[in-house]
C-alpha cells in the first residue's frame, strides 16, 4: 500500500498508487506522489513516466475523513500535497503518461489534466463532486480535458464524462478494456522512450514555456476559496447535505 515505482523496461518508469479502498489519498500520500514522479522525472534513464493506480479506481482525490478528523491542519497539508502532487506531473522533466481506470475524480483529475497524455479504460469517468464534497478546485486541469462550456456544466452539476466522450474531446489518447490498460500505456511509453532522451527533455521544456495557462498559480488560486468555504463552516453544512441545499 502506497506509492511505489518499477522500471518494467528500458526508458520507462511506472509510478503505481494504491490507497485502498479507493485510492482517496491521505496527504502523505500526495507527498509521496510528488516526490515518486520527481525522482522518476529526474533521472537520466527515465525517457517516460507511467502513472498508474491499483484497485476500483485511478484517484478519488483526498481523503475527506482525514481532514475532518484533524481539522485545518489536515486541510492545508491536503491543500499543499495536492498543490505539489499536480506541480511534480506537469513539471516532470520527461513526458507523463496518465492509465486511468474506473473513477478519476477531483484530485485525480488535477494528476490526470496535468499529465502529457491519458490511455484509459472502458469504464473510466473523470469529474469533479467538489461541490458536494463542500470544496473547489481543479477546474483549472478540467478545463485542459474538456471545452469550456462542458467544463462549467460538468463542475456546477458534479456529473462526470467517460472515457469515450473525452476521447472524442481529444484528450484521451486511447480507450481500451480494461484488462489491457497497461500494456496500452506500456505502448504509448515505449513509442515516446524511443527518442532521444535528452531532445525530449527540452521538447517537455519547450511546451510547458508555451503554456498560455499558469497551472500551478491558477489552482492555487481555486484553493483559496477551499480554505475559505471550510473557515466560514460552509464546507462542513454542505458535506452534511451531501451537497443538496435544504436536505
Amino acid at each position: 500500500m502506497g506509492v511505489s515505482m518499477s522500471v518494467p523496461e528500458k526508458g520507462i518508469s511506472v509510478v503505481t498508487v494504491d490507497f485502498p479502498p479507493v485510492n482517496a489519498l491521505p496527504v502523505r500520500g500526495w507527498f509521496e506522489l510528488a516526490e515518486a514522479v520527481r525522482a522518476a522525472g529526474h533521472d537520466p534513464e527515465v525517457r517516460c513516466v507511467v502513472l498508474a493506480a491499483e484497485g476500483r479506481g485511478f484517484n478519488a482525490g483526498v481523503d475527506i475523513k482525514e481532514i475532518q478528523a484533524n481539522g485545518q491542519q489536515a486541510l492545508i497539508g491536503a491543500n499543499q500535497g495536492c498543490a505539489e502532487a499536480f506541480t511534480a506531473v506537469y513539471e516532470c522533466e520527461t513526458p507523463v503518461i496518465a492509465a486511468v481506470q474506473g473513477f478519476c475524480l477531483g484530485g485525480g483529475i488535477g494528476l490526470v489534466g496535468n499529465a502529457d497524455a491519458i490511455v484509459a479504460s472502458e469504464d473510466a469517468t473523470f469529474g469533479l463532486p467538489e461541490l458536494d464534497r463542500g470544496a473547489l478546485g481543479a477546474a483549472t486541469h478540467l478545463a485542459r480535458l474538456v471545452p469550456q462550456h462542458l467544463m462549467r456544466t460538468l463542475y456546477y452539476t458534479s456529473r462526470t464524462a467517460s472515457a469515450a466522450e473525452l476521447h472524442a474531446h481529444g484528450s484521451v489518447w486511447r480507450v481500451v478494456p480494461r484488462a489491457e490498460l497497461r500494456a496500452a500505456a506500456l505502448e504509448l511509453a515505449r513509442e515516446i522512450a524511443a527518442k532521444d532522451g535528452r531532445l525530449l527533455r527540452m521538447a517537455k521544456a519547450a511546451i510547458n514555456g508555451i503554456d498560455p495557462v499558469d497551472v500551478r498559480r491558477s489552482y492555487r488560486f481555486e484553493q483559496g476559496f477551499t480554505f475559505e468555504a471550510n473557515l466560514s463552516g460552509l464546507a462542513d453544512r454542505v458535506r452534511d447535505t451531501f451537497g443538496k441545499e435544504g436536505a
